[in-house]
């Protein structure tokens, strides 16, 4: 029987949890498929580990790790796929936005010989209009932007496949964009649509300030095109500072000179201000680069609540 594993990262989840595990429990016992739930509880200070630890004690396939801090949801999501050991690995979010009712749906795909089967969501029931167009138009400028064609309207929610999975494991920036590095894979895929539903319960921890590091981290870690837009922005003041170097000169010849501090500002503005903005976009790359050279570990596990864990620490004992 084919085993599948459904990675799961939360943060502060305690009225989710339960109800999304139920829902996953009765879609997948439907299934012709072994299955295990893995939870990756990325620090959370509510009641979510106690919670998980009484539901791994109920259901021997619902297993959960504990990061030793709150290390973010595409770390959390790389914890579980690293330890996910199914034939094929579903990543979803806990909040009940990614139905639980859509799996068979990916399965049968995955079936069909497609490696990757990546959910297309449609629209979210309940988002605001502001969340929405600054979505639908950053997959826009990231696509403008880069080599790599991201599914725009893509989510975390995807299946992949065991090849798919051992190839993504090898990916281990810091600053992770896993919506870019599955599409930059390759392998088979094609898409599933749908509706996001509203949250079960809770609100969304993903703040303002979380989403536009997640967007940069985006754009920075597949386009170099900002490094090059600071090329073109220097050539063209270079090109203007020509000019107004020959107007000054014609004025001069002709006696008609009147000295004004307004020329002097402006000027100093513009360029004063292309340059921080390019020191700026430098300092968001070295920063990346200072990341990746100390090479720590991605995540650091406080406790590992797996059936199989426990069984290998009791060998090892």
């Amino acid at each position: 029987m084919k085993r599948i594993s459904i990675v799961v990262p939360v943060y502060n989840e305690e009225e989710n949890i339960a109800h999304f595990a139920a829902a996953v429990e009765e879609v997948m016992g439907r299934l012709p498929y072994d299955y295990e739930l893995l939870f990756i509880d990325d620090g959370s200070s509510d009641r979510s580990r106690e919670i998980l630890r009484m539901l791994g004690e109920r259901d021997g396939r619902i297993g959960s790790i504990f990061l030793a801090r709150n290390y973010g949801h595409q770390l959390a999501l790389t914890c579980g796929i690293d330890h996910a050991d199914g034939d094929a690995v579903i990543t979803m979010d806990g909040d009940m936005q990614h139905p639980p009712e859509l799996l068979p749906q990916l399965l049968k795909k995955w079936e069909e010989g497609f490696d990757i089967v990546q959910t297309v969501r449609l629209t979210t029931e309940g988002v605001s209009v502001f969340k929405r167009m600054t979505s639908t138009y950053y997959y826009r400028l990231l696509n403008l932007l880069t080599d790599v064609e991201i599914q725009e309207g893509g989510s975390d929610f995807r299946l992949m496949d065991r090849k798919a999975v051992l190839a993504l494991r090898r990916y281990r920036e810091h600053a992770r964009f896993i919506r870019g590095i599955v599409c930059s894979l390759g392998f088979r895929r094609t898409t599933v649509d749908f509706v996001a539903q509203a949250r079960y319960a809770g609100s969304s921890k993903f703040s303002l300030r979380r989403m536009i590091s997640f967007a940069l981290d985006g754009i920075l870690a597949y386009s170099v095109q900002p490094l090059r837009a600071g090329l073109y922005v220097g050539l063209m003041s270079a090109l203007l500072a020509v000019v107004l170097f020959l107007h000054v000169l014609f004025e001069t010849l002709r006696g008609e000179t009147v000295p004004g501090w307004s020329t002097i500002v402006v000027c100093s503005l513009f360029f004063g201000g292309m340059q921080m903005m390019m020191l700026g976009v430098c300092g968001e790359y070295i920063a990346r680069i200072l990341q990746e050279v100390k090479d720590r570990p991605l995540y650091l596990i406080a406790c590992d609540n797996r059936p199989q864990a426990a069984e290998k620490e009791a060998h090892d004992g």
